[in-house]
């Protein structure tokens, strides 16, 4: 059986905010090893279920993403591909969700103050209480997954990379397996942002955040060579089905028919389910997919939000 390896708090320095190749290793294992990783949550331990929006505006942003690792692979090597097996999620009883006024989210420049929210996770019952109004399912995974790029020097953590990084892709949880292409000798593998729930887009700029254990096999491929991340998703990890309710956007550039689409569920919640403004963005944020319907048919092009109806 391969071994069994835990990053907890082996080191004071086993996290960092950034991607960066000379950085030490904090655990070495063999190729096909398992190891349990403690993610903490996105603010760095700063955000607790007390905090309130005034503690969102004075976060230290220089700690945010915090990664778990490295952890260096024996064996692998530039060129070769890092087999990321997602194995189990164990989530706390809480996360959080921010409005983080004029920095990140697809309508940053509409929402100039600060919000946030404490949702309740019921892993037993696997579900979440979301801003007193919304149940979502509970479907953990971690946001960021990367192993240490190339190129040398530190890079940040937030935009993603070929390397992987802050992928933010809510299909990567129990199951799924993450392919990504090896830079350097070892891989150095690193994980963190876990989320308990999110949509496709992460349109305010934050999920239900929150700290979480992870369990992965990393094993190396050297049959498969990629330039950029891959990943293969279990036949059970389908939603179920669900009635919803689609709001479009429509032009030449898909970035604002991304924004139109939002904004148009952003005024859908809020005529029809009563929803304030800054609640119906974080909820388009946690539950709401976006999809490209057509690249196709010049000039314009149709995104789509979908919102599954027996949420609220």
């Amino acid at each position: 059986m391969s071994g069994v390896h835990s990053i907890h708090e082996l080191r004071g320095d086993a996290y960092n905010a950034v991607w960066d190749n000379s950085i030490e290793p904090a655990l070495e294992v063999a190729d096909g090893d398992v190891v349990e990783l403690h993610a903490r949550d996105s603010s760095d331990g700063q955000l607790t279920p007390d905090s309130t929006a005034a503690d969102v505006v004075g976060m230290d942003f220089s700690r945010v993403n915090p990664v778990s690792g490295p952890v260096y692979v024996k064996g692998a090597k530039p060129g070769d591909t890092l087999a990321v097996e997602l194995l189990e999620f164990r989530p706390p009883d809480w996360g959080w969700t921010a409005i983080i006024p004029r920095t990140i989210g697809l309508l940053a420049d509409d929402f100039p103050e600060a919000w946030l929210a404490i949702s309740e996770i019921d892993a037993r019952r696997k579900e979440i209480r979301f801003g007193g109004r919304a149940t979502l399912p509970l479907r953990p995974f971690s946001g960021n997954l990367g192993v240490a790029p190339a190129e040398p020097g530190a890079h940040s953590v937030i935009p993603p990379r070929r390397w992987g990084g802050n992928l933010d892709i809510k299909h990567l949880g129990a199951g799924a397996t993450l392919y990504l292409p090896v830079g350097v000798e070892g891989a150095l593998f690193s994980l963190g942002d876990t989320h308990a729930a999110q949509g496709d887009g992460e349109v305010c700029g934050t999920a239900i955040e929150a700290a979480m254990d992870v369990v992965v096999r990393l094993s190396v491929r050297r049959d498969m060579p990629i330039a950029a991340p891959q990943y293969e998703l279990p036949k059970a990890s389908a939603p179920p089905p669900s009635a919803f309710h689609v709001c479009t956007g429509v032009g030449p550039d898909l970035l604002e028919a991304a924004r139109d689409a939002i904004r148009a569920m952003i005024d859908h919640l809020e005529r029809r389910h009563g929803l304030d403004t800054q609640l119906a963005y974080a909820l388009s944020s946690v539950a709401v997919d976006l999809r490209i319907h057509e690249v196709v048919d010049a000039p314009n092009w149709v995104v789509g939000a979908f919102l599954p109806e027996g949420i609220l």
